[in-house]
């Protein structure tokens, strides 16, 4: 019988600190559109959340009292996902420019259109953030993720912790990350050799 090679999994792209650090220091806060834009990337970088997660959040959803938000992703299953102080003090400040965007239950809206932003207008307003930063690398809302997922790793996390916060079924899918922070480490051993 022939061998059938695996499918080879799609490694996703990542932000390091500093491109991270850029990326957020590119936008500019004065611009309520683009204060709107930190909060939705403060979501998707700290709490690892997919774009139709973040475009679609509610009011409800968000605990402010006890810093978590309750996720209803796919299939249907509700996942907690702790916020830091920083997501938190940003996302207060644009429900507080917004008068909470007019009775809609969604957070985060195109204020031309009053509905939730479009995954297309997010893709393209981080286009032109991660522009202005000379971020040279494909960006798309879900590298905040990807980036989220490996920055856990990285740290230490444990696999089925870092699964459970991406609302993962499989940790097969979760296991993608797990490469990335290998590979991250040997690069950096090798710009550590290579000083020596």
């Amino acid at each position: 019988k022939p061998i059938i090679p695996k499918k080879i999994q799609h490694i996703p792209n990542f932000l390091t600190i500093e491109e991270v650090k850029l990326l957020f220091n590119a936008i500019d806060e004065s611009k309520q559109t683009e204060y709107r834009d930190k909060a939705m990337l403060l979501i998707m970088y700290s709490c690892g959340l997919r774009v139709s997660e973040v475009i679609n959040l509610s009011f409800k959803s968000i605990n402010f009292q006890e810093k978590f938000i309750k996720i209803i992703g796919k299939g249907n299953k509700s996942r907690i996902i702790p916020i830091n102080n920083l997501t938190l003090d940003y996302l207060l400040k644009y429900i507080s420019l917004t008068k909470k965007n007019n009775g809609t239950k969604y957070i985060f809206i195109n204020p031309r259109t009053k509905k939730p932003l479009s995954r297309q207008l997010f893709f393209l307003n981080i286009k032109k953030y991660a522009s202005r930063a000379n971020i040279n690398k494909s960006i798309s809302p879900h590298t905040l993720r990807h980036t989220f997922a490996s920055e856990l790793l990285e740290n230490g996390a444990d696999l089925k912790v870092v699964q459970t916060l991406l609302g993962h079924s499989n940790v097969s899918t979760t296991q993608i990350y797990a490469h990335i922070s290998t590979k991250h480490i040997i690069n950096a051993f090798d710009l550590y050799s290579k000083r020596k």
